[in-house]
């Protein structure tokens, strides 16, 4: 019997041969943690009673949950991160660079064939890349920056194989919110999704990180795309670091598999509060919206803000309609503004936010009302999760979101592209 991507990962870093469900201590490749959980890590890192950190150059730490600081607490947390980098002469990114997942990806800082962890559920995005990445809690990381290990579980993979090719006005967006709407919240509980076929072969790489980056709202352990040309490429153009790329072998086993024709798909929106709580546009078009917030973790890309201007570009924004835009990173906003992508979203209407995670956590910039409905191309819509829990958020692409702000209303974007 054959081995998945992540078994092969697991035994190459191990040195022996394991398989899934063998319990195991893997060393790590690298560890993130932000402003928002790594306070915590730190504090319980200090429990130890031990000076250095297993490896400085494997760690990096962000500030992206709540930047620029909204508050003295804040601005507290921010500075116990910069001076316990410094400190440990740990590389750390600031106010301003951008989000954790998408900085650790274009800076090439996870390979193919890694093993990385962060203190974000949202960490498997780094399966685009053909890693094996998961989020973990703070004291677990604590135990990572004394030993650079961890204990886990060598997980089951889920097989999703995508034939065809998305249509017109359809996302990889889209597509995984109608995969998350099949499987569910649990449906892919500690075990990895891997996404394989046609459409996921024809997507660039940030599409493939908006797929890995919601396998967590399945349950996913992680989510993870076998490394191509593309992946090969684009890392190389990136970091210098050695890798050994992994695939799964033709006769490995997989606790399920499932396809999905792409060409049939039309957009989606994952109605309030839950994120399996799917819907075609259909049901969703005409229902009224006060913000729109395009950005994010999962679609903050420079593709994501030419998708939103493409539509948006000569129109404008809804008088009752607020549409906030915040690009992924610092790099993303310069090339943005380059390419005249910020110049079409301001015309039509958005404020444009520092790079980071914006609204999305609820820490501040952008909490809606009382009662009022967003629109977001956020990865969650739980309830309160942008700082209001008397609120309600759907989740759509770009596209959909654009098009919603142009309206006041929930609307296709099928009919702005041409």
């Amino acid at each position: 019997m054959g081995k998945t991507i992540v078994e092969k990962i697991i035994s190459k870093h191990l040195g022996e041969e394991v398989k899934a469900g063998d319990f195991c201590v893997v060393p790590v490749d690298m560890l993130m943690c932000h402003d928002s959980t790594g306070p915590l890590a730190i504090k319980a890192f200090r429990e130890f009673e031990k000076d250095r950190v297993w490896d400085p150059t494997k760690v990096v730490f962000v500030l992206d949950h709540a930047t620029p600081s909204p508050n003295e607490r804040v601005s507290g947390l921010h500075d116990m991160l910069r001076s316990f980098a410094k400190e440990q002469g740990i590389q750390l990114f600031d106010v301003g660079e951008g989000i954790c997942h998408q900085l650790v990806l274009e800076k090439g800082l996870v390979l193919p064939g890694d093993i990385a962890l962060g203190t974000d559920s949202h960490t498997c995005t780094y399966g685009a890349v053909g890693a094996f990445s998961f989020g973990i809690g703070s004291t677990d990381a604590s135990g990572v920056l004394l030993t650079g290990k961890l204990w886990l579980k060598v997980p089951h993979t889920i097989k999703l194989a995508i034939d065809n090719k998305l249509q017109q006005g359809v996302y990889p967006k889209d597509l995984i919110l109608h995969i998350i709407g099949l499987l569910k919240s649990d449906g892919a509980d500690y075990l990895c999704i891997e996404f394989a076929g046609e459409c996921i072969d024809d997507m660039p790489m940030g599409e493939r990180m908006t797929l890995c980056n919601m396998a967590i709202e399945a349950g996913a352990k992680g989510g993870i795309v076998a490394p191509d040309a593309k992946t090969l490429e684009w890392v190389r153009n990136r970091s210098s670091r050695s890798f050994v790329p992994q695939k799964s072998d033709e006769d490995a086993y997989f606790i399920d598999v499932l396809r999905i024709d792409a060409a049939k798909l039309e957009p989606q929106v994952a109605f309030p509060h839950t994120v399996d709580n799917v819907h075609p546009i259909t049901d969703a078009i005409g229902t009224p919206i006060q913000q729109v917030f395009i950005g994010t973790c999962t679609n903050g890309r420079l593709e994501d803000l030419k998708e939103a201007a493409a539509i948006l570009g000569g129109r404008r924004v809804h008088k009752d309609v607020r549409l906030l835009v915040c690009p992924a990173s610092r790099r993303i906003l310069i090339e943005a503004t380059k390419e005249g992508v910020i110049s079409s979203l301001l015309e039509a209407g958005a404020t444009i936010i520092p790079p980071g995670c914006g609204p999305c956590p609820g820490t501040h910039l952008g909490v809606p009302g009382d009662g009022e409905n967003v629109i977001s191309t956020a990865n969650r819509n739980f309830k309160g999760r942008m700082g209001n829990n008397k609120s309600n958020i759907y989740l759509a692409s770009p596209a959909t979101c654009a098009a919603s702000a142009i309206e006041g209303k929930i609307a296709d974007p099928r009919k702005y592209l041409h």
